[in-house]
């Protein structure tokens, strides 16, 4: 089995590329998906999270409001590190034991770990080949504006909350530009599938 780690900074698209190594036939592990299921009520990280941050950042309903913890880490460095230091080794063991379980099926031949922070939190020894997403400046901050609404201040904080994108393409065993529309961006990907040989391994799981 190939096990993909796709990253990139905010904004660059990587779920976009993540989206269409599944539609060539890989298992997707998205971790913001795992991280809110960790964040679930009552769960470890959950409790840990409130008594970090304290219930001011609850809903109703005893969920995190994400949005809330953001704008509470994403302007303080040393919380975000500490909220860091919570959901991250929650999330990458869970990825962990999800790979393992689709290794043993041996019916997967493809998994692809959508982590924005993959390189940030060393979970680049556990791939074997690592993909950082592209885009300008320019385009990350339009996507981030027209799909957040937020503010230069907003997306200045969060894009220094990561590695310099040139960090991490230094760092890359293959790099998908994705600031010049998506079939630009789809023939990349494609041609990156069949470098790897991934078109003879196709998953017989594609969900």
């Amino acid at each position: 089995m190939v096990v993909i780690g796709v990253t990139g900074g905010i904004g660059t698209g990587k779920s976009t590329v993540a989206g269409m190594f599944k539609q060539l036939g890989a298992v997707v592990l998205d971790a913001d998906v795992i991280a809110r299921q960790v964040m679930e009520p009552k769960r470890l990280a959950w409790r840990q999270i409130v008594k970090a941050f304290g219930e001011e950042i609850l809903n109703q309903d005893e969920t995190i409001d994400r949005q809330r913890l953001a704008e509470v880490v994403f302007h303080d460095p040393q919380r975000r590190a500490q909220l860091e230091r919570i959901i991250h080794p929650q999330v990458l063991r869970t990825m962990r034991e999800q790979v393992q379980r689709l290794r043993k099926s041996r019916r997967v031949k493809t998994v692809v770990l959508d982590v924005p922070l993959l390189l940030e939190a060393g979970a680049q020894r556990g791939v074997d080949a690592v993909v950082v997403v592209t885009a300008t400046p320019e385009v990350q901050r339009q996507r981030l504006k027209r799909k957040f609404g937020w503010t230069d201040e907003d997306i200045d904080a969060r894009v220094h909350a990561q590695w310099a994108l040139s960090a991490k393409v230094a760092l890359a065993d293959h790099v998908v530009d994705n600031a010049d529309g998506v079939e630009h961006t789809r023939t990349q990907v494609k041609q990156l599938w069949n470098k790897l040989g991934l078109s003879s391994r196709s998953s017989t799981s594609r969900r």
